[in-house]
């Protein structure tokens, strides 16, 4: 089947590509701030003035870039209320010490009154179905989060135990079930096995938070939290025990370190963000962990994220022998009254650093309270209201480097003050380190709108290959003008990234693929180039039950130029085992081209897996891979292939199959072939029956058409009838 936008009307179908223009073109986006770029405009004015020299001079391009810096921040008074009715007037920005004009003001009150959900069934089918996923960056000129509140639940499985991991889980679910305004935005982060891992992106869909929240399996990833070596140490009766200050500061530093992760996860989106942070206290070890916890802290404030600590043990009593789950300490301590002392000083040390991290960044902790929910509650109405400020930075450097902001207000007006303390420039492509370039293509894989730098057409085909498995081919073609920037700045070469990634409807992950591609271009004109797409070919087994809808992204870019092309769109892979009143059969494939398997068209399978991977390619036969056109216009000079499959389950010998393919101009049938029997190539594995078509197109005049095919099995007497438009040009 064709992919093919629907933002395009239907009298622009050829070609079908990605590209639509609007205001939101001409905008792109670092992870700090937003960059207006103007195109390229003629000097119409200077040419005019230069009458004389216009025959023999090129005209001049004048292009320029400003970066939008937008800033939120919250104005309080000494007992904490949101100060009104200040103006654009009573603020003063600088940045790195220059002071700014503020072009944008605004004033954002967000509603605090909860709306309760009522309650849904969990699915059994949507269980385990929610793999870790990104923060999706800001796509450029997007609104989506205006008037909204980011909340990221965050989740550290290795150092809560058991039962707090309980209470934090249900507090996230009273707050999502009973809490959470239609202003809200929640996203769930979770630290276990190593790595901070994104289960929800930010979100006002509550029956799906609450879900994920339902199905996060309680007391994994755990054995990591503190261990002391102090009075208040349980007596394990062993002889000899090593000492656990390395490990401790270790895991300190682990813990902090995934806390820094989460920061710059959120630090993609520009806004406001509070994470909820559900900890069974933190306790640095000396000053050990005092590095770490800088550079905790530093990201934080650069990502203009806010920590809101909550401590899951709630309002704890200690016993001086320690509780239940313990054993007692031995020694002296017991009768001194030191082990007691040593439960309190460590249990408020790790308080202590909660408490840290919420006050440096602008956040409060939840400390000694039962309800964990309020935590959650005092970061929401703390961002109920703010201030938006925008300003056109007078640095328009792109290095890359991280620049101070300081706000403050004017006439002698008192009050605190809490917004971002800086962001980073943006960057040109051309000083990217390959960090900075695989950032980018994460950041654009992640984008929910597509970019269009890159113009790109695609064709998702299916053929069932048994009664469980189907195999999916995928071309790709991208206009070889494309590259003509990159052959104007003087390359040789340049290499194509390629993302490729197919989900089910579930938005589990079924396949992926990360390939590249070099291409030369030193040889080539412009014109020349224009005239050579590139195709890219890929193919996919579906396993079982993989009949059903399916939406597949690809993403490409220039690693010359750095321009990028994205394409989203769905695909319904039919159960063909169920059609009994047609005849089955595949998707139908239109080509002019068809190539030897091993000339130099890019493709996915390397050289280990190609034999295996043609083997069950339908495409190929006789060593020779039919390219479908994706476009569907043809030259009609060139022949055109017509190559579907039909399907005999439960015949235990070929029954004939008899197809036609027939051109309709408007209501007239303009072109027919003559019936094609088709009673041998029956594949044994597959129960495939393969029918191709050659068609010489010379006879029908330019233009629309639309294409039928029809197929008839005259052994059960039924049909099937495909269609598709197509194009015929000189």
């Amino acid at each position: 089947m064709r992919m093919t936008e629907r933002r395009f009307p239907i009298h622009n179908r050829f070609p079908i590509h990605n590209r639509f223009l609007s205001r939101d073109r001409f905008l792109s986006r670092d992870r700090k701030g937003a960059v207006l770029t103007l195109l390229p405009l003629l000097c119409a004015i200077a040419a005019a003035q230069q009458p004389q020299q216009q025959a023999a001079e090129p005209k001049a391009d004048f292009s320029t870039s400003t970066q939008l810096v937008i800033e939120t921040i919250n104005v309080t008074d000494k007992s904490g209320k949101f100060v009104e009715g200040l103006t654009q007037k009573d603020f003063t920005v600088t940045e790195d010490g220059a002071p700014q004009e503020i072009k944008f003001f605004d004033v954002e009150h967000l509603p605090e009154t909860p709306e309760p959900l009522p309650p849904t069934p969990i699915d059994a089918k949507v269980l385990n179905r929610f793999p870790s996923t990104q923060i999706a960056p800001e796509s450029p000129g997007d609104m989506k989060y205006k008037d909204h509140r980011l909340l990221a639940l965050y989740f550290d499985m290795t150092a809560l135990p058991p039962a707090d991991q309980i209470r934090a889980l249900d507090a996230a679910q009273k707050f999502v079930s009973t809490q959470m305004t239609k202003a809200d935005l929640m996203a769930i982060m979770i630290f276990r096995s190593g790595a901070v891992q994104v289960l929800q992106d930010f979100t006002a869909d509550r029956d799906r938070l609450s879900t994920i929240i339902q199905t996060i399996a309680v007391g994994e990833s755990q054995g990591f939290d503190e261990a002391t070596n102090d009075d208040s140490t349980a007596d394990t009766g062993a002889a000899f025990g090593q000492d656990d200050s390395e490990f401790n500061i270790f895991n300190t530093d682990r813990q902090l370190s995934a806390l820094q992760t989460a920061a710059k996860m959120l630090g993609k989106l520009n806004e406001k963000k509070v994470l909820l942070y559900f900890a069974s206290g933190l306790q640095l070890n000396g000053v050990d962990n005092m590095s770490q916890l800088h550079a905790t802290t530093n990201a934080a404030v650069r990502a203009g994220v806010s920590f809101w600590p909550i401590d899951a043990r709630g309002l704890v009593a200690l016993p001086p022998l320690g509780n239940a789950t313990q054993g007692n300490p031995g020694g002296a301590g017991m009768y001194t009254g030191a082990s007691a002392g040593s439960f309190m000083g460590n249990f408020q040390q790790s308080q202590d650093t909660l408490y840290a991290l919420a006050s440096d960044t602008g956040g409060k902790a939840l400390l000694d309270n039962n309800d964990l929910s309020q935590g959650i509650v005092r970061a929401q109405k703390a961002i109920s209201s703010y201030y938006v400020i925008g300003y056109y930075t007078s640095n328009q450097n792109l290095d890359g480097k991280f620049r101070r902001v300081k706000i403050t207000l004017n006439n002698g007006l008192s009050a605190s003050l809490e917004f971002r303390q800086g962001y980073f420039a943006g960057k040109q492509f051309s000083k990217f380190t390959t960090a900075d370039k695989e950032r980018q293509l994460e950041d654009a894989f992640m984008l929910g709108d597509p970019i269009t730098d890159l113009t790109i057409a695609m064709e998702v085909n299916y053929f069932q290959l048994n009664n469980a498995e189907y195999y999916v081919p995928v071309v790709v073609k991208i206009p070889g003008s494309e590259l003509a920037l990159a052959r104007k700045g003087g390359a040789d070469r340049t290499t194509l990234h390629f993302i490729l990634e197919i989900k089910d409807d579930y938005g589990t992950t079924i396949q992926n693929i990360r390939d590249r591609i070099d291409k030369k271009i030193s040889d080539q004109t412009a014109e020349e180039l224009a005239k050579s797409p590139i195709v890219y070919t890929a193919g996919f087994t579906l396993l079982p039950s993989s009949p059903g809808k399916y939406t597949i992204k690809f993403l490409a870019r220039d690693d010359e130029t750095g321009r990028i092309g994205t394409f989203q769109s769905s695909f319904v892979v039919p159960n063909l085992n169920k059609e009994l009143k047609r005849v089955p059969i595949s998707s139908v494939v239109l080509s002019s081209q068809r190539v030897e398997d091993r000339d130099a068209l890019a493709d996915a399978e390397k050289d280990k897996d190609r034999a295996k991977a043609d083997a069950v390619n339908p495409l190929i036969a006789d060593g020779r891979k039919l390219i479908p056109s994706v476009t569907r216009v043809f030259n009609k000079n060139r022949d055109m292939y017509v190559f579907l499959q039909a399907y005999e389950r439960a015949a235990a010998t070929v029954e004939p199959i008899v197809g036609f393919v027939t051109f309709y101009k408007g209501q007239t049938k303009a072109f027919e072939t003559p019936p094609m029997l088709v009673a041998n190539g029956l594949d044994p594995k597959t129960k495939a029956l393969p029918l191709r078509f050659d068609l010489s197109l010379k006879q029908l005049p330019a233009g629309e058409y639309n294409c039928q095919v029809t197929v008839l099995d005259t052994t059960s007497q039924k049909a099937a009838f495909w269609q598709g438009a197509v194009m015929l040009v000189q």
